[in-house]
């Protein structure tokens, strides 16, 4: 059975307020459409853990620093409540723009520390847009439990600093990247590559795997890092936003995996900006 899609806030509350004094869970997977096998997975955690699920659906502009990105982002909006149907989804929350930034809208979160650095150097405004909106989705929603995938895993960091510094009472989840057979992370963006840049995409994440077994083998990083990136531009890359090694806990720069870790990378295909990372041990 689809689950009802509510566009207006009333509606929402209006589902939300008998789970709430029942003292139900509510897990809410926010996402931006475009829904893959990473975001079913997301929601078959929730529907494991809560009592009620919520999935959101809202292309966000507050965290688009290119207006041609916003505009080329998928809208599947019809295709993703057909794939929710089977996983027993007990609301869509698909809010018109005006439910979520009415026209006196003058409030921004924040985190600092976190967002420095990655994404947040190479896309400004970007985390403000992510904490501002969550921070709407989650008591929007009555959340008591939100679910995010670990291939956004700065974004899982300031989600949950965030939840945190505000006493928001939300407990947020992270979820292992789920990946196609040929070690590409599902990705929404995905989908704007051409049939050629796609058989190419997975060297991003066959290189990053090949940086972690040099770490392993006590291989310098800034060698590993260069020969990486060497490669990347040979097979087709057109550039790499970065390539880092990073504590899994604050994102400081490492050396050397000293402490538990993770490499992270951002690279150009085809015009298409792929993320990816991935744990060292």
């Amino acid at each position: 059975m689809t689950a009802p899609i509510l566009r207006r806030l009333d509606d929402l509350r209006a589902a939300t307020r008998p789970w709430m004094r029942a003292g139900e869970r509510i897990g809410v997977v926010p996402t931006m459409g475009a829904l893959h096998d990473g975001h079913l997975s997301l929601v078959a955690a929730a529907r494991a853990t809560c009592d009620r699920v919520i999935v959101t659906i809202f292309v966000n502009p507050k965290q688009f620093n290119n207006a041609a990105d916003l505009a080329n982002y998928p809208r599947t909006e019809q295709e993703d409540a057909r794939k929710l149907a089977r996983h027993k989804v007990d609301a869509l929350w698909v809010p018109d723009p005006d439910q979520m930034y009415p026209g006196a809208f003058a409030t921004t979160v924040s985190v600092a520390g976190l967002t420095e650095v990655m994404e947040g150097a190479f896309r400004p405004g970007h985390f403000d847009g992510v904490a501002t909106v969550v921070t709407k989705l989650f008591t929007q929603t009555a959340a008591t439990d939100a679910f995010f995938g670990e291939k956004d895993f700065q974004q899982l960091l300031v989600v949950r600093r965030m939840a945190a510094d505000l006493d928001l009472g939300v407990t947020v989840h992270g979820c292992p990247t789920i990946r196609d057979i040929d070690g590409l992370a599902l990705s929404s963006r995905n989908l704007l590559l051409s049939d050629r840049a796609r058989t190419m995409a997975p060297r991003l994440h066959e290189e990053i795997e090949a940086v972690a077994e040099g770490l392993r083998a006590g291989g310098a990083f800034p060698a590993l890092r260069a020969d990486a990136l060497a490669r990347l531009e040979r097979a087709g890359f057109t550039g790499a936003d970065y390539l880092d090694l990073r504590a899994q806990d604050d994102l400081a720069a490492l050396d050397a995996p000293t402490r538990p870790a993770r490499l992270f990378a951002a690279a150009w295909l085809a015009g298409v900006r792929l993320i990816d990372n991935i744990a060292v041990r």
